[in-house]
């Protein structure tokens, strides 16, 4: 009797390059991007999509804020369409950053998501930056 783990057959190898291939064009990391901010790389603009109050609260340093329901072609006209945008979102149990992905990508953006989020960059130990209070358990919220 097989593992529960291996109940359902492993893919293949080569389709299991091409899924796993596939997903890094569509996302990115915490570590990537705390990276390439470290080693001033940053050929990117880091958005959270998050509302105004949870971004004042704390936020991945560098990122602007453009809450979800507020990304138009309007908004972003001073962007070139070859911007690549990098989306978060709260973390892992919020939806903000694919929905904000999938308006930037209607509009004509590159776009990656920051997986895990704010919940994620605290994980990997990074710090947050504040506009207003630190971050001291006060929930960050979507909002988005």
């Amino acid at each position: 009797m097989p593992s529960l783990v291996r109940e359902i057959p492993a893919a293949p190898s080569a389709i299991a390059l091409m899924h796993f291939s596939n997903r890094l064009t569509f996302e990115t990391d915490c570590s990537d991007v705390y990276g390439s901010q470290q080693a001033g790389e940053v050929d990117f603009v880091l958005v959270d999509v998050r509302g105004p109050l949870a971004f004042e609260r704390g936020h991945v340093p560098g990122a602007i804020n453009i809450p979800g329901r507020l990304i138009t072609a309007d908004g972003l006209a001073a962007y070139s369409k070859s911007t690549l945008f990098v989306v978060y979102c709260a973390g892992p149990h919020c939806n903000g950053a694919n929905k904000a992905a999938v308006k930037l990508a209607a509009l004509g953006y590159p776009v990656k998501e920051m997986i895990g989020g704010v919940t994620g960059w605290l994980d990997e130990g990074f710090e947050l930056s504040v506009a207003v209070q630190p971050v001291v358990a006060m929930p960050i919220s979507c909002e988005c």
